[in-house]
């Protein structure tokens, strides 16, 4: 009795810390996507400069990660070669700097609630990369779920009042640079066995985007901030602003590796429809009936999206679990047959 009363607390105590881990990961993601759309939007805060406001987070993440494995030595460093950081962080860094740049563009020109909407493409982006890359192998039923998803979306933008051709072009090309970073990293560093946490990879990754970002900064940015002599940093506004984007980074490591990234997929649809919510009931953003059934068919696909993962991660767990069990029916049949040899 007492065995199986200490095993339900365990199961409980586990439960409630993945309640715990995916309610913080959608409080600091909602509360970055809300914290950036406030600075950027000209009608909040009106500060639309998204290189700068990137570049910020990127020098912000830098010095905190470089303080955190070299001065109080908190995190190892990853053992990597000058030539691999070139051949695989440098192509991933590029990646993520205008994955970054393109989203927080967005804000300018699309509403919260409708960048949301389009973000539901990510998964047909990552597969269908993959498939161009060889990590996803082609399946008709997939494709058709795929395309199911795109439908949705196409809905959602037929359906949108505040439709920004330009808005809507950032936010589709983020999404693409993100699904392709998102398929590198698995080509150029897990395949070779390194694993980078989100302390390692902003110390590695962080200072690639700055300098990335850096060239279309001069040319696009840097020249109007320079005329504009009435702005003056906000340090309490930037520096909180940094610091939820670096939080965030270590509440996705949190899930994923107490939880797994199919828990955060599906934490991701409950985070959207919230801010869907939110930017209709406190932005006060027009979301139409049309927007609303156009989301809910590719949430449809999403979720049979999740459920395939769901399924494809159950096998291969299954999978494990059975191979050391062939393993002891091996031995135990060798065991025989040695025992067999000695009798005889």
């Amino acid at each position: 009795m007492g065995k199986g009363g200490s095993l339900n607390e365990s199961v409980a105590k586990k439960i409630l810390l993945s309640y715990a881990y995916v309610s913080i990961w959608i409080f600091l993601s909602f509360t970055v996507i809300v914290y950036n759309k406030y600075i950027l939007d000209k009608k909040m805060y009106n500060w639309p400069f998204p290189i700068s406001l990137t570049m910020i987070h990127m020098s912000f993440c830098s010095a905190l990660a470089f303080a955190l494995i070299r001065v109080f030595k908190l995190v190892e460093p990853v053992s990597m070669s000058r030539d691999l950081y070139i051949s695989s962080v440098v192509p991933i860094g590029a990646l993520y700097s205008l994955s970054l740049w393109f989203s927080n563009s967005a804000y300018i020109y699309l509403s919260v609630s409708f960048i949301q909407m389009l973000k539901a493409l990510m998964p047909v982006a990552v597969y269908s990369i993959g498939v161009v890359f060889k990590k996803e192998t082609f399946k008709g039923n997939a494709m058709i779920n795929m395309l199911s998803i795109s439908f949705g979306v196409a809905v959602a933008a037929y359906g949108e009042a505040r439709f920004d051709s330009w808005g809507v072009g950032l936010q589709l090309s983020a999404v693409g640079f993100e699904a392709t970073r998102l398929v590198l990293i698995q080509i150029l560093l897990t395949s070779k066995g390194i694993t980078l946490n989100p302390i390692t990879s902003l110390y590695y990754v962080a200072p690639c985007c700055l300098v990335f970002l850096f060239v279309p900064w001069i040319f696009v940015e840097f020249p109007v901030l320079k005329e504009t002599s009435s702005f003056h940093f906000d340090y309490a506004i930037f520096g909180t602003n940094s610091l939820c984007a670096f939080a965030l980074n270590l509440a996705v490591f949190l899930l994923v590796g107490k939880t797994s990234a199919l828990t955060m997929n599906v934490a991701g649809v409950v985070k959207d429809w919230l801010l869907i919510a939110f930017s209709w009931r406190v932005i006060k953003d027009t979301v139409t009936p049309l927007n609303l059934i156009g989301y809910g068919l590719a949430f449809l696909g999403v979720t049979y999206y999740n459920y395939l993962k769901y399924q494809a991660l159950t096998a291969k767990e299954a999978q494990k679990k059975a191979l050391p069990a062939d393993e002891e029916s091996g031995k135990l049949l060798e065991d025989t047959g040695k025992k067999t040899d000695s009798e005889a």
